[in-house]
């Protein structure tokens, strides 16, 4: 997949070099008995196989590229990256993130792709003292000390775009997604949203209508459903193998005439193996890579230097970002980095410069940011999530 042809141009002219000074001075980082600074152990968790392979590689893509750009320092210390596997969930990632903490001795994590592994994981992680540093989306928990994301609450998405369905669609929506907890609060973000606006649903009795995980492969027959029901538009959330099967067999079912609107459905990878069965899809997304933004352009040209033939998705940038966060946390902590002081400089940081535009943590410890419609068309021979318009900023 190539990028489109205006921000190529623009990473071209950028002229970005994946080489560079860390953000954080050296003279303020901790320092051995030779004077120079201590390396740093850092968690990495994310699904490198299964459903969401593809997603969990793009997290892991984009913290690399953040090291790589700043010499492999965050914060001035050489960074010793330690990778686990979270798998296909909760059962899979308990495992590798203990393995993180109590063999590996990290001082912070990143990553995790399923808000219920982040459920399951963050107990651990807080008795640990060991700060997430999280780069993909999160349920509600109700102890958020060392929890934070830079992605998003899983429940935004389909918040941001519940007022645009509505103003367009003239009829009740069907709702659909998978049976676990990324789904519930992916999902239910728009359904609870869509309700509150006076939006209605074309379920049976006004309720989601949820199709087993991870092994559902075949959706022709909740589509028929989807037909009977009456619906004048589908929204919907899956993401990876799950997100291409759905998107292929949608084209080819009775409803391919229904307007499909989603969250994720079309990013990255999935994007390619959908093909023209992606056409004239509507997401909504809180990164685009055609954003017209200083840090967009730079983070684009590093992307399309490291990876020609791939687009930067947004499981990428936020993980880009979450490298960032750690970068300058670091550094704010001084001579006296550890979990503890990595933790508190994060909760004091304000706003982050970053490729979706400008952004700050929320009393969610998640960010406060603008959202964006997108739309799959051509662009030139190939197919790419282009920017439409703004939706809203959520967060709080």
């Amino acid at each position: 997949m190539f990028l489109p042809r205006r921000l190529v141009s623009l990473a071209l002219a950028t002229g970005l070099v994946l080489t560079g000074a860390a953000c954080a001075n050296d003279d303020d980082a901790k320092s051995d008995s030779a004077g120079a600074a201590s390396t740093l152990k850092i968690g990495f968790l994310g699904s490198l196989t299964g459903t969401y392979q593809s997603v969990g590689t793009d997290l892991k893509n984009g913290f690399d590229l953040y090291l790589k750009m700043h010499d492999n320092k965050l914060g001035g210390h050489p960074i010793d990256l330690k990778v686990a596997d979270e798998g296909d969930g909760a059962q899979t990632a308990v495992p590798a993130a203990t393995k993180l903490v109590k063999e590996d001795g990290v001082l912070a994590m990143t990553g995790i792709v399923g808000g219920g592994s982040v459920a399951a994981v963050a107990p651990l992680l807080s008795q640990a003292k060991v700060p997430l540093i999280g780069s993909n989306g999160r349920p509600d928990l109700k102890d958020l000390n060392g929890v934070w994301t830079t992605s998003f609450m899983s429940s935004d998405p389909g918040q941001s775009i519940a007022q645009y369905i509505k103003d367009k669609v003239n009829g009740p929506v069907f709702a659909i997604g998978p049976d676990y907890q990324g789904g519930y609060d992916e999902v239910g973000g728009f359904t609870t949203e869509f309700a509150k606006i006076g939006g209605q649903l074309a379920n049976t009795g006004g309720k989601t209508l949820w199709t087993p995980f991870p092994q559902t492969t075949n959706f022709l027959p909740y589509f028929s459903q989807i037909k009977s029901s009456g619906a004048k538009a589908v929204y919907t959330f899956y993401a990876g193998k799950a997100a291409i099967d759905f998107v292929k067999q949608y084209k080819q079912s009775d409803v391919k005439d229904l307007p499909l609107y989603g969250a994720f459905i079309t990013e990255g990878t999935v994007l390619q193996a959908e093909g023209d069965a992606a056409k004239d899809v509507f997401t909504t997304c809180n990164y685009s890579p055609d954003l017209d933004n200083e840090e967009n352009r730079k983070f684009v040209a590093a992307w399309r230097q490291q990876f020609p033939d791939a687009t930067p998705t947004t499981y990428a940038m936020a993980s880009y970002d979450a490298a960032a966060v750690l970068d300058r946390a670091i550094a704010a902590a001084g001579n006296n980095v550890t979990s503890e002081t990595i933790n508190e400089q994060v909760g004091k940081l304000g706003q982050i410069s970053s490729p979706r535009g400008q952004w700050q943590f929320g009393k969610n410890h998640a960010p406060i940011q603008k959202w964006y419609l997108r739309q799959v068309r051509n662009d030139g021979r190939a197919l790419a999530n282009t920017l439409v318009q703004d939706l809203a900023t959520v967060g709080q």
